[in-house]
């Protein structure tokens, strides 16, 4: 039985791009539908998944012999990477009689050399499209003729398309290929010689490395120097030579005529391959020299002597080109010095200056310098240097060596000059900046990391300011930079402290940093003892100074540790008279402050307190004014920042664990205060530092920051090898807990409000709904209760509240009704895991502390553990009292207390009890709901993980699955990166991103709540 065979008409044709568009004629029915055409043409074409992954399209066909009634068909698209492997072997249906017409024939007919040439590796960069930036493949050599039709001129441009498509498809389709291509052939990438400027295609593939040169030299243009000065200035020359490839000490002179031809003396074997090539360097050169290059009589164009401008361009710029168009350039030996380095405009400091031992620069001081400009190699004196310049010369001869005086460089190092005045000298802050950053250079890390090209390129251009150090500022410096190099100094006698080597290193440190006049940050981690090495630097203060001239030091810290320092200051050092500023009682009239002052040695105040009196505390110049937790004065523009850095101090000393909470402006503000000026304005610190390091991570920037506050800080860790603490572990988990059902469904409604409002909301009320929002999330996921604002009534037998407010406060407000605890505790999966974990380890005798960010979640963790211990449990938050506040402590530090009476659990405010306190007693650390910022919370842990902990600290982070919270803890688990790239929260970019990736972080993921 004979089956029905169809017959159908192949034909294609080719894009701009590569891509074939196919299609075909049924006999005796016309066009033949898309779908149904590439399902039987490409039935065993594995590439497009047998036709399925193929697009079909429509297209206005010219009317044809077929079918001379339709112009409109559906054509199959075949990708052009796929073009010629599929027409040099096509895997046809043998059922289906295939007639292959038109330019389906003539590419069916081409592409079995054109696929054996890509497969063995014949094809070439095509130079046309180098030259315009781009990077194509094309055949090697011209292709045998076809036995059909010629193609027409869109077709052959389509097949060289497909043909290089398929050239990148096999061989440089993947990232490695790639990568080997660019490392094998680097200046096929290279766009500053994109041109390929007066190039043949042989000289060009030369030139890149794509084929061997065979020639047995290469031409190079060399620029050849005086001889003698006397010679004048016009007697540069420029010179074609060749130069042997077997040995490059081997440079052979050669004339260029204008006609092509070259001459000269060199081996007689390459005579007929110099005469081949000598018309394309002339090309090259005419396409890449200006014309007066070339001007020369027609025998040798480059015989013309260059004056001083010519040499210069010729140096500075046309040798440049050159390169970039693939010659070799011979310049002088001195010039690659000469343009590498900077030119560098120095201040001498004079021999005689910081002298005495014990000098008191301060940063404000006054230095003498005399000028020295160093240019390449040459040093000059400023008259030197003005004599040179008055010579009006671009490259002058200085002691027997060229110098090159670039006139922008020559302008700016005048403009340098004219803007000190060096009679009014330096001060003492400039001469150590200047120091500090050209010693970044000399370490070779002055690089351009992180830089734009173009901005390497300013920065490579512009010149650079130093300092010469005279001897003992030379050796003031660097001992200023290694504080664990000096000698430690034995305590003060009076000090009822055993100060560890690192804390003496740190006592020592501050005291010779006040001799000459320097603020100081003490940055050490929590814990290390930053409070008792300030206390040994007061004693001190007041052994070194006359009585007649004895000030009263000041300490400026919050409210919730003025009474930890009046017991510390008591405790280790009695001798010292120490007065506290605060509170309703406090002295307002100056006179009465001031006498108060003069007989005191340490007056104490908060942070609070001295921006209400800052004109009383203003009055008064301190001994030193000296700032615990100085964070507190991060955000530069409140009134507390600018009330404690207008206070007049002799010194002024920063403590605090984390210098460096959010953003480098934080490190701007206590620099600000401890050094004025030194950072330069909070703009330029922002323009020159912040922005670069924190939105482009700029290495660069990082390491001049590093240099500049590296003198005037001291940072110490406690897993440091030198501090040898000896400190029990500190373990850190984290406590996935899913959401209840009631805490999913008010979850999502909040985000789905949310989201919904984003629709209508524009500007700072956008803000707005999405920072409630947050706030709403948060609470959530700790217990729905906060949300709604119930709360159980106090258990019987437990504490009275705190009352009052925090920061974050929720608004919580008790109810009247007796509490059913169980009831309570089921609501919320975060209190039932931390009500097990407390009860087992009150159980094994360990105590244990709880932060959290919202009052009324904090009572209700009291009402509720009071209930179940039966015992006392402390709450401490903004609104305590300072005595309550002390008493607490003292309570929960307590050994000696009867059973029953003795708290074993501490729940604090986050803001209110995460610094200050020393609260050893505990062993386990919660952090029941996550603050924004790992710096906060670990100086929280820190209340527990500190000298006198003698078991190992575990910290628990509570975590709702599937939400925010579990979004946020991924970022700040890197946010840590920030403060110890430079010197080892807040919620306000959530509200900056879009609706979409604002969905995607707070958004409920299903599956992973309860």
């Amino acid at each position: 039985m004979n089956a029905y065979r169809e017959t159908i008409s192949i034909d294609l044709l080719l894009s701009e791009h590569g891509d074939a568009l196919i299609y075909g004629v049924l006999d005796g029915y016309g066009y033949v539908p898309g779908v149904l055409l590439k399902h039987k043409l490409f039935a065993w074409h594995d590439p497009s998944f047998y036709g399925t992954n193929l697009d079909v399209a429509q297209v206005e066909l010219a009317a044809g012999a077929h079918d001379p009634g339709l112009r409109r068909a559906e054509v199959v698209i075949l990708p052009a990477e796929q073009v010629i492997p599929f027409f040099a072997e096509p895997r046809l249906l043998k059922h289906v009689d295939w007639k292959i017409t038109g330019g389906a024939k003539l590419l069916t007919e081409r592409a079995p050399d054109l696929a054996d040439r890509i497969e063995s590796g014949r094809y070439i960069p095509h130079l046309g499209a180098y030259r315009q930036g781009l990077l194509r493949w094309t055949w090697d050599e011209e292709l045998p003729a076809s036995g059909g039709d010629e193609a027409d001129a869109d077709f052959e441009a389509g097949l060289h398309a497909a043909f290089s498509m398929a050239v990148r498809e096999r061989h440089y389709g993947t990232e490695l290929g790639y990568s080997e291509l660019r490392q094998d052939f680097p200046l096929l990438f290279d766009k500053s010689a994109a041109s390929a400027s007066g190039m043949d295609e042989r000289g060009w593939l030369e030139a890149i490395g794509w084929r061997p040169d065979t020639a047995p030299f290469r031409p190079v243009l060399r620029l050849l120097e005086p001889a003698l000065e006397s010679e004048g200035a016009d007697a540069w020359r420029l010179q074609l030579a060749l130069r042997s490839k077997a040995d490059e000490t081997a440079v052979y002179a050669a004339k260029l005529g204008a006609d092509g031809t070259v001459s000269g003396r060199w081996p007689a074997a390459w005579q007929d391959e110099a005469r081949e090539r000598a018309p394309g360097w002339l090309e090259r050169l005419h396409a890449v020299l200006p014309p007066e290059r070339l001007a020369g009589p027609p025998r040798d164009l480059l015989a013309a002597p260059l004056d001083d401008e010519a040499a210069w361009r010729f140096l500075s710029a046309d040798s440049d080109r050159l390169l970039a168009a693939g010659w070799q350039v011979m310049l002088p030996a001195w010039w690659e010095a000469a343009s590498r380095k900077k030119p560098r405009l120095r201040a001498k400091i004079a021999s005689e200056t910081g002298g005495k031992s014990h000098s008191l620069f301060g940063l404000d001081a006054i230095v003498d310098f005399d000028w020295r400009v160093a240019i390449g190699d040459a040093d000059l004196s400023e008259e030197e240097f003005a004599a040179l310049v008055a010579r009006n010369q671009r490259l002058v001869r200085h002691r027997g060596q060229w110098i090159a005086l670039d006139p922008a460089l020559l302008a700016q190092i005048r403009r340098m000059m004219a803007g000190m005045d060096k009679s009014q000298g330096l001060t003492f802050q400039d001469v150590l900046q200047l120091h500090l950053l050209g010693e970044a250079d000399a370490a070779g890390d002055g690089g351009h990391s992180g830089e734009t090209e173009t901005s390497a390129a300013e920065s490579a251009a512009r010149v650079q300011l130093e300092v010469e150090l005279n001897a003992h500022l030379a050796a003031f410096f660097a001992q200023l930079g290694k504080p664990s190099e000096w000698p430690v100094p034995e305590a003060p006698q009076d000090l009822h402290a055993t100060l560890r080597t690192y804390q003496r290193e740190g006592f020592g440190w501050l005291t010779t940093l006040r001799r000459f006049g320097l603020g100081a940050v003490l940055a050490d981690d929590m814990g290390l003892g930053k409070t008792v090495q300030l206390i040994a630097y007061l004693l001190q203060l007041r052994h070194d100074t006359p009585p007649e001239r004895r000030r009263a030091a000041l300490i400026v810290c919050p409210t919730s540790v003025l009474g930890n320092w009046q017991k510390e200051l008591a405790r280790f050092a009695p001798s010292l008279a120490v007065s506290l500023h605060y509170g309703g009682g406090r002295l307002s009239a100056p006179d009465a402050f001031e006498a108060q002052a003069a007989v005191s040695d340490v007056v104490l105040t908060s942070y609070a307190t001295a921006s209400l009196d800052q004109e009383l505390l203003q009055s008064y110049t301190w001994a030193a004014v000296c700032l615990d937790e100085a964070q507190n004065i991060k955000n530069a523009q409140t009134k507390q920042s600018a009330a404690v850095r207008s206070l007049p101090a002799g010194q002024r000393i920063a403590l605090t664990g984390t210098p460096i909470e959010n953003r480098l402006a934080e490190l701007w503000s206590i620099y600000d205060f401890i050094a004025p000026g030194y950072l330069g304005t909070q703009r330029a610190f922002q323009e020159r530092f912040a922005t670069p390091i924190e939105r482009n991570h700029d290495e660069r920037r990082t390491a001049e920051l590093k240099r500049l506050v590296g003198p005037f800080l001291l940072r110490r860790k406690k897993k440091d090898p030198s501090i040898q603490l000896d400190l029990p572990d500190k373990n850190e988990m984290k406590s996935y807990v899913p959401l209840t059902p009631e805490q999913s469904a008010l979850y999502e409604q909040t985000v789905n409000e949310l989201l919904e409002r984003m629709k209508m909301l524009e500007g700072i009320e956008r803000k707005g709904a999405i920072l409630a929002a947050l706030t709403r999330l948060k609470q959530l996921c700790d217990h729905p209760a906060l949300l709604n604002k119930e709360a159980p009534a106090a258990a019987s037998g437990a504490s009275a509240p705190s009352g009052g407010t925090d920061a974050g406060a929720d608004g919580l407000e008790l109810a009247s009704a007796a509490p059913d605890l169980a009831a309570l505790v089921a609501r919320s999966a975060k209190l039932e895991r931390l009500l097990a974990m407390v009860k087992e380890l009150r159980d094994e005798g360990d105590r244990c502390l709880i932060f959290t960010q919202y009052i009324g979640m904090g009572e209700m963790l009291r009402l509720v553990l009071a209930e179940e211990l039966g015992e006392p449990v402390l709450y401490l938050n903004g609104s305590t009292p300072k005595k309550t506040r002390d008493r607490m402590i003292e309570q929960f530090q307590s050994q000696s207390l009867p059973q029953g009476e003795q708290p074993g659990v501490f729940i604090l405010s986050l803001k209110a009890g995460g610094v200050g306190l020393n609260l050893t007693a505990a062993n386990h650390v919660f952090h029941f709901d996550r603050w924004w910022n790992p710096a906060v919370e670990n100086q929280a842990t820190d209340r527990a993980y500190r000298m006198g902990q003698t078991k190992d600290v575990q910290v628990h982070k509570f975590i709702s699955l599937g939400t925010l919270e579990e979004r946020i803890d991924e970022m700040l688990e890197s946010k840590q990166q920030l403060s110890d790239n430079v010197i080892s929260s807040s919620e306000g970019w959530i509200t900056e991103l879009s609706t979409d990736d604002l969905r995607e972080l707070i958004s409920l993921r299903r599956g992973m709540t309860g």
